[in-house]
């Protein structure tokens, strides 16, 4: 399922874009976070249909090549093993899956052409060959070569990536974690609810994350100036504002999780979604609170109240 470092990106991008229009109704916050959960549900889907797509291909290039008007024995003869791949093959008998095919219609923005050359690039590679080269089925040969069309035919194929990253612009955001969240629907189709992408505790998380940097904003921006020393908050950039306030709350509101997580986790995003200088600043600045915070007693985590 969505994982918690997903979960604080969705909510530092509804609160940029709370926060660059100047909103902060939590309402309206709550449908733009949804939306953003939506959005990874269609690129899983999306992702599984493309897959199953190229698979599938074996029996249309078979029909096609059959129906030549001079047809070679090879022509004849074309193997089709995998489209009985035993981990592909469980998909058709999901009904939810089955169903989010029908509601999201990934037929209508699915390059068959795409489709057709990475079908043919996978049947000239040696892997496919050796697969093809015996008529049982182990597991592991099932799932190697699975895991090959998606790590070596899938995502190394510049071409695949543009596609998906031209109809999902969360693909940067959100593509390793749907490659990890296919790869164990793979292993056991029934692992994944396709209705709730996120678990009910980190739902809860989520939303009491954006609500708390909403409701609070004024609040924690008064904790974060003070260390700002020769910084101007209005030259800060937003982004880094707003990560800030997120760990702030985290701090303060969120009793069980680790400061240190949550600083790692705040340096990560702002070197990846802010400027170069980000991850240091934003390091330096949460240090410093969390210290402070500590020495007023104001950190009230449960490993404190443990000790």
């Amino acid at each position: 399922m969505i994982s918690r470092r997903n979960i604080r990106v969705k909510v530092m991008q509804t609160l940029y874009t709370m926060m660059l229009e100047n909103r902060a109704d939590t309402g309206e916050a709550q449908k733009i976070l949804q939306q953003h959960f939506d959005q990874t549900r269609s690129l899983l889907v999306y992702f599984i249909y493309f897959l199953t797509e190229v698979i599938a291909y074996a029996k249309t290039d078979a029909s096609h090549r059959a129906s030549k008007h001079l047809p070679t024995y090879e022509d004849l003869h074309v193997n089709t093993k995998i489209t009985g791949n035993e981990l592909i093959r469980k998909f058709s008998g999901d009904k939810n899956l089955q169903e989010q095919f029908t509601k999201q219609k990934p037929e209508l923005i699915c390059d068959k052409e795409l489709v057709r050359k990475i079908y043919h690039e996978l049947t000239e590679s040696p892997e496919y060959k050796q697969y093809i080269a015996t008529d049982t089925r182990e597991k592991s040969s099932e799932k190697k070569i699975i895991e090959f069309l998606i790590n070596d035919k899938l995502l190394a194929n510049e071409g695949f990536i543009a596609h998906m990253e031209e109809n999902f612009f969360n693909w940067d955001d959100d593509g390793e974690l749907v490659v990890q969240l296919a790869g164990a629907y793979l292993q056991k189709p029934i692992s994944l609810n396709f209705k709730q992408m996120v678990t009910a505790d980190k739902e809860l998380f989520a939303k009491d994350l954006l609500k708390t940097v909403l409701e609070k904003s004024d609040y924690l921006q008064g904790v974060i100036i003070p260390k700002l020393k020769n910084w101007d908050p209005e030259r800060i950039a937003l982004l880094d504002m707003i990560l800030m306030k997120m760990g702030v709350a985290e701090f303060l509101f969120f009793d069980t999780i680790p400061p240190k997580v949550t600083i790692n986790e705040y340096i990560d995003l702002a070197k990846e979604y802010s400027t170069g200088q980000s991850g240091q600043f934003v390091n330096g600045i949460l240090d410093n609170i969390h210290k402070e915070l500590v020495m007023q007693g104001k950190m009230q985590k449960v490993e404190y109240k443990k000790a």
